[in-house]
């Protein structure tokens, strides 16, 4: 197959198998996240990708919802080939498909967390892993208990601004600066075995989670973070959650939460890529904004970060 393949593959979307490259031309056909196929079967599905368009708690600028829809948009341009330095090409070896967005009323937000936690569980029982792109970061909570009722408690790998672990008891809060906080405090992650990358933002008490911050990242360099990291988090069970505020504003302008300082887009591939070997049970890509990024920058970003989440969860299974 090659690229003169496009005047035949039309709408992979609906057409495809699950497996392979796709050499659709990037502006035409059906959208899906990287070309993959749509569908609710997961029989023999190593890897879903879902879309939570939820953005009730947002710091400032609202407009994650519209984060899925950007993020796949963005993604038609990367399935010609396999990701850059990983030796292998993930879509070719699994089976991904897209499994479309979490179903919820918008005006009955108090629902939303079971409904996407239950979404995750159908996901997972099927065999399948997720990845989920968001989305405000309040997400991920729901979506870690899922995961750690099936893995048990989680090490968290955390790309940010903002370390997420402000003090808030209240459970039933709907929340994206706290989730963190109620994720060690309910068990559903163990912050001795959790780290997070990229932090520019004061906190009283991070309760014992590893904190690389961003002047760190820039200062020691990826290939030691990622090393850091790695040392961290060991071979226990992971997830791995990235907000795109980790990078810079002069890379990703499209959040809600923008501050200046942080990674650039080049030190972000360079540590994903030597995450490699972690023991990754799903992943997300939250707080993509489209409306404040009128160049797409943004949601490009985060297409590239997902397909890196695709590439360490195939490395992950082919390697043992």
């Amino acid at each position: 197959m090659a690229l003169e393949d496009a005047k035949t593959q039309i709408d992979l979307a609906f057409t495809g198998s699950g497996r392979g490259l796709a050499y659709e031309n990037a502006f035409g056909g059906a959208l899906s996240a990287f070309r993959r196929r749509y569908t609710k079967d997961l029989a023999g599905v190593d890897l879903a990708i879902t879309g939570v368009p939820f953005d009730q708690a947002v710091t400032n600028r609202p407009g994650t919802r519209l984060g899925p829809r950007a993020i796949r948009e963005a993604s038609a341009l990367q399935p010609f080939d396999a990701p850059y330095g990983w030796g292998y090409s993930p879509l070719d070896e699994l089976n991904v498909v897209d499994y479309g967005d979490l179903a919820f009323d918008y005006a009955m937000v108090s629902e939303f967390p079971e409904r996407l936690t239950d979404h995750i569980r159908g996901i997972l029982a099927a065999g399948a892993g997720s990845l989920v792109l968001g989305g405000d970061h309040y997400i991920s909570y729901p979506i870690l208990k899922a995961h750690a009722e099936k893995f048990g408690p989680l090490s968290l790998i955390h790309f940010d601004a903002h370390s997420d672990t402000w003090q808030d008891d209240d459970l039933t809060r709907i929340d994206h600066g706290t989730m963190f906080y109620k994720a060690v405090k309910t068990g559903v992650i163990d912050p001795k075995t959790s780290v997070q990358i990229g932090i520019r933002t004061d906190n009283p008490d991070t309760l014992g989670v590893n904190i690389i911050d961003a002047r760190t990242v820039h200062e020691r360099g990826a290939a030691w973070v990622a090393s850091e990291v790695k040392k961290i988090v060991g071979d226990r069970n992971c997830y791995l959650t990235f907000d795109i505020d980790c990078l810079d504003p002069a890379f990703a302008p499209g959040t809600g939460t923008p501050v200046w300082g942080g990674l650039a887009s080049w030190q972000a591939a360079a540590i994903l890529r030597d995450l490699a070997g972690v023991n990754l049970t799903g992943g997300d890509v939250v707080e993509v904004s489209p409306p404040y990024d009128t160049t797409g920058a943004t949601a490009v970003a985060g297409a590239h970060v997902a397909m890196e989440i695709i590439a360490l969860y195939g490395w992950t299974r082919r390697t043992g």
